[in-house]
């Protein structure tokens, strides 16, 4: 059999995913490859929805099961996973001392065997309308970005999974030119890069990502220098993604439906503007669109772009020598207004949260050309917003 770039990457994950089953030792005795992924969604609570749902996804088929309720928690829109996969956080509404509602985040135990959730804790997000969380890779520390707000803090984790206090809160401050979406500060998500040393948070309101120096010890951000990237005045950068190689970054920006793709200095923390790429068709009045969700195929060949009126997924081509991106096409059945989508680690499946359609749907990943078809896997979940996946852990091989 001969292997191709994406099949050794899929593998090389595989493995990465055992050593952290395993409790991070990749000397452990050997595990069988997962063959199925347990997938959660965060959802916008109210009529239809009441929290988080889980569903696993089949490696070899590509067929979701049906989605039933892991967790009930108010709006939480936007989930991510402890790199020891025992804890997921997730966005969410608590109440203050006085009894009014603000922005928080709740820490959720995972039941290894049924997948379940289990409130552990929740605390403040240090901001109103918190939109967006990671963990950082040392598993110490939750970061969160806060639309409503315009704030984004690093609030501690404790051994136990559950969250301390905030250890750190910035406020970001100014404005930009759309005097109805952009006259403060509105903070749409925060990432690390792969060395756990910059946070890099996309302020739609300001028209910047913000670049961060991060401790994760100490849970702390500090303002770096260069202090971030500019985007295109108007543009409203929302979400923002790393290339495999850390070489290369991107912002997709959700007012003027386009992605900016940057150069990235690791020592620095710098990035560097290198082109800007509009998501939609020729010919698609882009008054009528806005785009959420980016996101890099692991193997680095292919970049992803959620469009909500155009209801697609872009594709695009990445140059490996440039980073530049060259669109190549849309995929759009039965898509409705995008929120979120995942790729799966081992890259051969896009999974589409349809947030107005109320469902999710699998798409196979060609591995040539990127393009997304259909598998006929098609599952209802209540006003998906977030897909997150971790693998069904397999027992070891007698």
């Amino acid at each position: 059999m001969r292997w191709n770039r994406a099949m050794v990457v899929a593998v090389a994950l595989l493995v990465t995913w055992l050593g952290v089953i395993r409790g991070g030792s990749l000397a452990a005795e050997p595990a069988a490859a997962p063959k199925k992924l347990r997938v959660y969604f965060g959802t916008s609570t109210g009529d239809k929805s009441k929290g988080i749902y889980r569903a696993e996804l089949d490696l070899a088929t590509g067929q979701l099961t049906p989605a039933t309720l892991a967790a009930e928690i108010a709006s939480p829109s936007f989930l991510a996973i402890h790199p020891n996969q025992k804890y997921l956080y997730a966005v969410t509404q608590i109440a203050d001392a006085q009894g009014n509602r603000i922005g928080g985040v709740g820490a959720l135990a995972i039941d290894p065997a049924s997948g379940d959730l289990k409130l552990l804790n929740q605390q403040a997000s240090g901001g109103g309308g918190p939109c967006h969380v990671v963990v950082d890779q040392a598993g110490k520390n939750v970061l969160v970005a806060n639309y409503g707000g315009g704030s984004v803090a690093a609030i501690p984790i404790a051994d136990d999974g559950q969250l301390r206090p905030a250890s750190s809160v910035i406020q970001h401050k100014g404005s930009s030119v759309d005097k109805q979406r952009q006259q403060g500060p509105h903070a749409h998500s925060i990432n690390l890069d792969p060395a756990n040393r910059f946070a890099f948070a996309a302020d739609l309101g300001l028209d910047k990502v913000l670049v961060y120096k991060f401790d994760s010890a100490q849970g702390t951000l500090t303002a770096n220098d260069p202090a971030g990237a500019d985007v295109a005045p108007g543009s409203g950068p929302r979400h923002f993604a790393f290339h495999p190689t850390a070489k290369f970054a991107y912002v997709i920006n959700e007012i003027t439906s386009t992605v900016t793709a940057f150069t990235y200095d690791a020592a620095l923390g710098q990035l560097q503007e290198i082109q800007t790429i509009t998501t939609l068709p020729a010919g698609f009045d882009g008054k009528n669109n806005s785009t959420a969700e980016v996101q890099v195929h692991p193997s680095g060949k292919f970049l992803y772009g959620s469009n909500r009126g155009h209801n697609s997924i872009a594709i695009f081509q990445i140059d490996p020598a440039t980073g530049k991106l060259t669109a190549s096409g849309h995929q759009g059945k039965d898509i409705k207004t995008p929120r979120n989508f995942a790729v799966d680690p081992t890259g051969q499946y896009v999974l589409v949260a349809s947030q107005d359609a109320h469902h999710v749907e699998v798409f196979k990943v060609d591995a040539a050309s990127g393009a997304l078809t259909p598998t006929g896997s098609k599952i209802e979940v209540p006003r998906p917003i977030c897909v997150k996946m971790i693998p069904v852990a397999v027992a070891p091989t007698p």
